[in-house]
């Protein structure tokens, strides 16, 4: 076969076209990725390049996911108040009770702050104390709403300390209470009376904090009694449906209102003094009786600090009976623990002998002295009161004077006795049968402003001789007098026909005033034959 020129150039073409056929499309794909490139002006290359290690690794590592914030546990927070805020539990509802006592805090910071710095020492101790029995750390919010933290807090009702405890209930959760030592400003014997008795509330009301709270402020007969009412009406018997006095319906939501402002502090903008989250006071036990002067030159710590942290002492020294326990910084309570050791007890307290006078009992020397004649007896072996003129009695006594130790019971007594105030002041001398109720109705004073000038609270006992300080304007009525032959009693006067009330006050040298306001009634109704007055008066001064 011959094959020309034009043969030759057809069979050329045609085995090209079938090798391009037999190539496939991976010929096809590199063709046209080849033209592609060339049109984007990159030179084409069918070899990969080796990445470098180092670039590797970069690549893994800016995609590698972040690792969490590690969180802290409420232990291990630096500040106290976010160990509490953690732990926060009680719900708060958005109610106007809760709102207007959160409002009224969070427009007082300044108060705040003021509270936060006294509680600076005890608060780890009460935090600890709830988490140990597994009690809601809310609670170490309330000694705010009780006392502001004030361990000498006092109020109109009797109640003392930062958990404000009442005489009977003190003593029925454990605290003592006598003339050397009052448990209740003791903050740490206070604390654990104060959660024993929220423990059982809380069982009491089968585990409604509520209504166990409630009853901690006013008592567990008012609100149970309440929750049966509303039971027997059909009604709810929440906290907030519960018919209770005005204090306490405020009392709850001033707990929860700190609690919620704590757990949301940004978002209103309140900032708590910060705490440190380690404890502030270690515990140190003296066996014996002890001057407070001389501890607290033991612990180098001014007498105010060590009886600031061991308010519950109301004397100058401890009681005679121990051991006594003191709260003290740490570095201090080391150096008075060593102290204790390196001393006898019998160096503890200054003594001096007393020679008896014609006339002096045990009594006029024990306020002499202020000591009691517990003290006196035990000391001289003495078991009966009988004490003869000319014999000597061995007498513990301050190693300071009284006015050093501010924050006695006494000497804080003095100085809210001196603090100026509106009004002329009368020293008054306390008379047999006298109350507090009777002298501020001879001077025409509130009973509860005569109560806090005195450091007492209206329904207190006194005692005769004991001085008291009133201020007022007014001239004092013949119902009370600081003369020694003065006799005060409770008379039922029966009106007789033609008697009127400045008839009745002329006889007994009382005030139409006083009349009225011992019996509750106004001058502008007529008294009527038969009627029964109770009246005040002094018996030595009655006119015939």
């Amino acid at each position: 076969m011959v094959i020309n020129k034009s043969s030759k150039t057809w069979l050329k073409l045609s085995v090209l076209t079938s090798a391009i056929a037999l190539s496939g499309c991976q010929s096809t794909g590199l063709f046209f990725a080849e033209k592609q490139q060339e049109t984007n002006h990159e030179k084409p290359s069918l070899e990969l390049t080796p990445v470098p290690e180092e670039v590797v690794a970069d690549t893994q590592t800016t995609t590698k996911k972040k690792p969490e914030p590690v969180q802290l546990t409420p232990q291990e927070q630096e500040d106290l108040w976010q160990r509490v805020r953690q732990q926060l539990v009680f719900d708060v509802p958005n109610v106007q009770r809760v709102q207007s006592q959160r409002n009224w805090y969070a427009s007082h910071p300044e108060y705040l702050d003021r509270v936060a710095k006294r509680a600076e020492p005890y608060l780890h101790l009460i935090v600890e104390e709830l988490e140990r029995r597994e009690m809601p750390v809310d609670l170490a919010l309330l000694p705010i709403v009780e006392s502001a933290f004030d361990p000498f807090a006092y109020s109109h009702g009797s109640a003392s300390g930062v958990w404000q405890f009442i005489p009977g209930t003190a003593r029925q959760y454990g605290l003592d209470i006598n003339w050397w030592y009052d448990g209740r400003r003791d903050v740490y014997a206070a604390t654990h009376a104060a959660l024993d008795y929220l423990e059982a509330l809380h069982r009491y009301f089968d585990g409604n904090w509520m209504h166990a709270l409630a009853a901690y402020n006013s008592g567990e007969g008012r609100v149970g009694n309440a929750i049966r009412r509303n039971k027997q009406a059909g009604k709810p018997t929440d906290f907030w449906s519960l018919d209770l006095p005005r204090e306490t319906r405020a009392y709850v939501p001033k707990l929860l209102a700190l609690a919620d402002i704590l757990a949301n502090s940004e978002k209103y903008g309140i900032t708590w003094y910060p705490i440190e989250n380690q404890p502030m006071l270690e515990i140190v036990e003296a066996p014996a009786q002890i001057d407070l002067a001389l501890a607290a030159e033991m612990a180098e710590l001014s007498l105010e600090e060590l009886h600031q942290f061991n308010s519950g002492y109301n004397r100058w020294a401890t009681a005679p009976d121990g051991p006594h326990r003191f709260l003290l910084p740490a570095s201090n309570a080391e150096l008075f623990s060593q102290a204790l050791k390196e001393t006898e007890p019998k160096d503890w307290l200054t003594w001096t002998r007393h020679k008896v006078k014609s006339g002096e009992s045990l009594l006029t020397i024990s306020k002499k002295y202020n000591t009691s004649v517990d003290v006196i007896q035990q000391l001289n072996d003495i078991s009966s009161h009988i004490i003869r003129a000319g014999e000597h009695l061995l007498v513990p006594v301050a190693t300071l004077g009284e006015e050093s130790y501010t924050l006695s019971q006494d000497q804080r007594r003095e100085n809210r006795q001196d603090q100026k105030r509106d009004g002329k002041r009368i020293d008054y001398i306390v008379q047999s049968g006298d109350t507090l109720w009777d002298i501020s109705r001879a001077y025409d004073v509130n009973l509860r402003d005569l109560a806090r000038w005195n450091s007492m609270a209206p329904g207190d006992y006194l005692r005769p001789g004991q001085e008291l300080v009133v201020w007022t304007e007014a001239e004092p009525s013949s119902v009370v007098r600081s003369s020694v032959n003065s006799i005060i009693r409770t008379v039922n006067y029966r009106v007789r026909s033609g008697d009127s009330l400045a008839r009745i006050a002329n006889k007994f040298n009382v005030t139409i005033r006083q009349i009225e306001q011992w019996n509750n009634i106004q001058r502008n109704r007529y008294l009527q034959p038969g009627q029964m007055l109770r009246l005040k008066v002094d018996v030595t001064e009655v006119s015939s």
